[in-house]
């Protein structure tokens, strides 16, 4: 996978995501996708469950202009993250 192709990609998504650190793009993109499905952008008082940010954001991927290759390998990134997180 090319995780700055990738990461890119994502950016333009979710286009006021700061992504900016040290790490690796692998790194950097399995963090905010980390973050995004725990709603950890958001306030304490307005976080929805885990669920409910996994179907938030496959659909805005799968909605998207992406490519559907871009589309398959951002979702299966989601996909892992929520297998990490459940475990």
């Amino acid at each position: 996978m090319n995780y700055d192709y990738l990461l890119n990609q994502y950016r333009s998504i979710w286009n006021n995501r700061l992504l900016q650190s040290d790490l690796s793009s692998k790194e950097i993109l399995n963090e905010a996708i980390k973050r995004e499905l725990l709603d950890e952008n958001s306030h304490p008082r307005a976080r929805r469950p885990v669920h409910e940010k996994f179907y938030l954001a496959v659909k805005r991927m799968a909605e998207s202009p992406l490519k559907d290759e871009d589309k398959l390998a951002l979702i299966t990134l989601h996909i892992q993250a929520m297998e990490m997180i459940k475990q």
